[in-house]
């Protein structure tokens, strides 16, 4: 089976695109760069021989004299920094138009709509927050009245924290639902998230394994839609599947934790992922299968450590993935091109706690093709362009491949 796999180290950036002030960001935001100096150094090897540190420059990492993949950077060219653009525009659709923010909290009239749609009489918050830190100033009021957490960020998100001993998560995700509905059209939101979370030891902490993303449905084909449209399987691992709504996705599984998607991504290369377990494309045939796309999120890195401004966690995570790979890389054959990218950044050492406009790092590995420094490239979509020819699927390449 002819295969490509993208994984996604989530707003792993490499510094900050000219654009990146008209997003409240500092041209000094550089996620990788300053986390690799904030922990003086990060020891990534595999990374490092993939050609990383050919990239930018990253304290511990050093250039490599014959790196084994094809390195380089890429710009994003839609407007915005949040993970459905990102996501979507390496998927091959640029936006037409970027989504909206809202940062003075949603207007009354998307308040009034939500509770009634809802039925859950009340609110709390309607501001931009982090999550974290909304639930410990609102948490103990939540418990008591019931009434959801509602906030947004720098992102074009709609969030709803809920204790799940005080809202179950069927209610939950029915709220998210609801929200979903009403902020599609002139609202254009991007994603409404479910954000459960739980008391452990007398303090709140979120429960990243039911947390679900309600993005809004992609309104053109992707890359997924020609590999799934030629029968062939697309498997998304971590947030994949809630990113494109399902368009283009045949198998998926939800994981809690980059270690559970990295060793789920292991099991897919090694043909032990059991794919009747996770699909969800009824007209899939796995016998006239004979192309595959792995697409895997890591998210760790945004969720638990850019946005909490954690650069220690964030430098420990990236080592751990470094670890994976080099489990991951062996299970490359021939007949595999794996793609290593980012979708934003999140810069844990710069003020605030949302995504950074930054350039991303992609890193393009098969066996057999010669290594080559990629440069800058113009936009995320060369990704999508990569495996419809790696694939040799039908999709409109409209910026170029790395191949």
């Amino acid at each position: 089976m002819k295969r490509a796999i993208i994984i996604v180290i989530d707003s792993m950036g490499v510094g900050a695109m000219p654009d990146a002030p008209m997003y409240n960001d500092t041209l000094k935001c550089n996620t990788l760069g300053n986390v690799a100096k904030f922990n003086n150094g990060l020891n990534l090897p595999n990374l490092q021989k993939l050609g990383l540190g050919n990239i930018i420059d990253v304290m511990g990492v050093s250039p490599c004299q014959n790196p084994i993949a094809c390195y380089g950077k890429m710009a994003e060219i839609s407007e915005g920094k949040d993970t459905t653009t990102g996501h979507w525009e390496m998927a091959g659709l640029i936006l037409d138009e970027p989504f909206k923010v809202y940062p003075n909290g949603f207007p009354k009239k998307v308040i009034e709509k939500f509770v009634q749609k809802t039925g859950c009489t009340n609110f709390l918050g309607n501001y931009p927050a982090s999550g974290t830190a909304i639930i410990n100033d609102l948490g103990h009021e939540h418990i008591k009245t019931g009434f959801p957490i509602v906030y947004t960020s720098a992102d074009s998100v709609f969030q709803i924290a809920c204790d799940v001993d005080t809202v179950p998560l069927k209610t939950l995700y029915s709220w998210c639902e609801s929200a979903r509905e009403i902020l599609n059209g002139e609202y254009n939101v991007s994603r409404v998230i479910a954000r459960p979370f739980e008391i452990v030891n007398g303090e709140f902490k979120r429960i990243s394994k039911d947390r679900r993303d309600y993005s809004v449905a992609p309104y053109k084909q992707t890359v997924l839609n020609a590999i799934a449209n030629s029968k062939n399987s697309v498997i998304g691992i971590g947030k994949i599947e809630d990113i494109f709504v399902k368009s283009g996705i045949t198998h998926a599984v939800h994981t809690g934790s980059n270690k559970e998607g990295l060793e789920l991504t292991i099991q897919a290369l090694k043909n032990k992922l059991c794919l009747d377990n996770i699909c969800i494309c009824v007209d899939y045939n796995h016998n006239k299968c004979s192309k595959q796309l792995i697409f895997t999120n890591l998210v760790d890195t945004d969720m638990l450590y850019g946005h909490r401004n954690d650069a220690i966690g964030y430098g420990k995570a990236l080592e751990e993935i470094d670890e994976y790979l080099g489990k991951i890389l062996p299970l490359i054959g021939k007949d595999d091109l794996l793609i290593i990218t980012a979708d934003h950044g999140c810069d844990p050492t710069v003020d605030g706690t949302d995504h950074t406009r930054e350039y991303v790092p992609v890193m393009v590995y098969n066996p057999e093709i010669e290594p080559q420094d990629l440069g800058l490239r113009p936009t995320f979509a060369q990704i999508a362009d990569s495996v419809a020819d790696w694939l040799d699927v039908p999709f409109e390449t409209i910026k170029g491949s790395f191949l």
